[in-house]
């Protein structure tokens, strides 16, 4: 499955307060990274721009199946906004943001191996609606 993956390891840069993380070569999320003071990077709230549940409860699935998380949800603010308050706390020293990154890769991993199985299938069917009709 990796190895049909044409995608480069998302990589953030932060503009204006705001971090821009690529995760595809058509799609980008925006994300600001909230800590309280005196807290660790082991806590992090991120705050996701223009997404919604859709992103939102894949993401935690996917975050939710490594063992060093130890609590990993999300809220949306408000219906009117598309922005998600995504939360993850680590157990350990590991970073938050390791997980959030891994578990961005792995659900776009996921995403082209069903979009890969879903072409192939068409492609599937139209030669064979061309074989019957031959």
């Amino acid at each position: 499955m990796a190895g049909e993956m044409q995608h480069r390891r998302a990589s953030a840069k932060e503009r204006g307060g705001w971090w821009i993380l690529v995760v595809c070569k058509k799609k980008c999320l925006a994300f600001e990274n909230v800590q309280a003071n005196g807290t660790d990077e082991t806590c992090v709230t991120f705050v996701l721009l223009d997404e919604d549940h859709t992103l939102g409860n894949a993401l935690r699935y996917m975050i939710m199946k490594n063992p060093e998380v130890e609590f990993c949800g999300y809220s949306i603010t408000h219906p009117s906004e598309s922005k998600i308050n995504f939360r993850i706390q680590t157990r350990g020293e590991l970073p938050a943001v390791e997980p959030f990154r891994r578990g961005l890769t792995e659900l776009m991993e996921v995403c082209q191996y069903v979009l890969n199985t879903f072409e192939g299938s068409i492609k599937e069917y139209k030669d064979q609606k061309e074989n019957e009709m031959e």
